[in-house]
This record gives C-alpha cells, sequence and structure tokens, in this order.
C-alpha cells in the first residue's frame, strides 16, 4: 500500500533524559543518531521542511536528551543525543551515551536507525558500533554522509561508492547515501526509506478498519 506520510506536519512530543520518561514503547519509532557535528539537527529540519523542528548549534553536543516528534499516526522520529564530541565533559558524555545504548538495546518500537556522519570522517569507531549493534539486532540502518555539497560531484559520488563497498562487510540491511541540508541532497531518499519503514503502521491501520466495517455490516445483517 502506497502512503503519502506528510512530514512538514512533524511535531515535538516530548524530550526525556531515558528511555523510562518516554511515552508507550508502541508504534513505529525511527531513530536519528550521529556523532554530535554531524549535522543531525539540520538533517531533520530539512526532512520535515521545518527551519526550527530540532534545535541547531554551532556548539555541536548540545542535544543532551532523548527528543520525540510525532509524524503522523503510529510513527515517530526520536531524536539521539550526539556521540563522540570530545569538548564535552566525561562525565555528561557517558550520561548521554548510556541513555542512548538504552534506548537501543531496550526499545521494542525501534523499526530503523538513521546514522549520520560527515561525508569527510565517515565511520569512526562509534559509527561503526552503532552499525555493527543495529545488524546485529535486525535493525534495517539508512547511513547519511551528510554535508555533502562540501564535495564536488565527482568525489562526492566516489565516497559513497567506498563507503558503500565498506558497508557490505556489517552484514545487515545497510544503505549508504550522500545527504546535504543546504543543497537538499539525498532528502527524496531518506524519506523514501522512511515511507518504507512506516508502512506496517498504516497497514494495521487499514486492516483495523476493514475489521470495523465488516463487524458493522455484519450487525446490520443479523
Amino acid at each position: 500500500m502506497s502512503v503519502k506520510i506528510h512530514y512538514q506536519n512533524t511535531h515535538f512530543i516530548t524530550s526525556a533524559p531515558d528511555i523510562r520518561h518516554l511515552p508507550e514503547d508502541e508504534g513505529i519509532e525511527v531513530a536519528f543518531a550521529g556523532r554530535s557535528n554531524a549535522g543531525k539537527s539540520s538533517s531533520l529540519n530539512t526532512l520535515t521542511n521545518q527551519r526550527g523542528l530540532a534545535k541547531t548549534s554551532k556548539t555541536p553536543g548540545r542535544t543532551q536528551l532523548i527528543n520525540l516528534f510525532k509524524v503522523d499516526e503510529g510513527c515517530h522520529i526520536v531524536d539521539l543525543p550526539g556521540y563522540g564530541y570530545a569538548q564535552v565533559p566525561l562525565k555528561l558524555k557517558e550520561k548521554w551515551q548510556k541513555s542512548l545504548g538504552e534506548y537501543l538495546q531496550c526499545r521494542k518500537s525501534l523499526k530503523g536507525l538513521v546514522v549520520l556522519m560527515d561525508i569527510r570522517h565517515p565511520m569512526k569507531d562509534l559509527d561503526q558500533q552503532l552499525i555493527f549493534w543495529a545488524v546485529d539486532s535486525n535493525i534495517p540502518v539508512q547511513v547519511l554522509l551528510t554535508k555533502a555539497d562540501k564535495l564536488k560531484a565527482g568525489a562526492r559520488k566516489s565516497q559513497v561508492l567506498k563507503i558503500r563497498e565498506s558497508s557490505i562487510g556489517f552484514g545487515g540491511d545497510v544503505k549508504v547515501d550522500a545527504f546535504s541540508s543546504l543543497k537538499g541532497i539525498g532528502v527524496d531518499v531518506l524519506r523514501n526509506k522512511l515511507d518504507e519503514w512506516y508502512a506496517p503502521a498504516f497497514e494495521a491501520s487499514e486492516e483495523e478498519l476493514t475489521e470495523l466495517i465488516d463487524a458493522q455490516e455484519s450487525q446490520q445483517g443479523e
């Protein structure tokens, strides 16, 4: 079933320090994760065509909480704390990474993971650990090589092909594409991937509606 999801209607629900403060673990969640300077907030704003949905900062590492956004009924985006930024105090970094790890390991409604990394500095150790974890948990991954406008077209294509080839080593469902919030590169690819991951939520709604209609018709026939 083809469903048109209006990402521009996405709105903020809540921020939580850990999964115990998140709403019920139901529906479909797609999580966005990446190093603190990977352009995660900008990608969310571009995806939804909203300048201020996710707060951007000139100082990386400001996303300290798990932020939950509603895309549609039963469909959510989760903005996870950025990781790996050297200038964040160690205790704070450990706290963020603990809440990120708990979410990834315990949240049953997580059905897809978007991992963002600077196209010029991809696949750092923490990026790879995150992808290996997702593959081990049978969660599909969409890697976005952000700030793609920083490279010329030829270099960009070469880098994408190189990372795609290296990603075969993860052994799971890992897709790699270039992305640029500034130039709009890869936005349609991202939306199509999210459409695919959210599709079961709409199929379930259609099934429930069919059952309701069948029940009503059955009652009328009695």
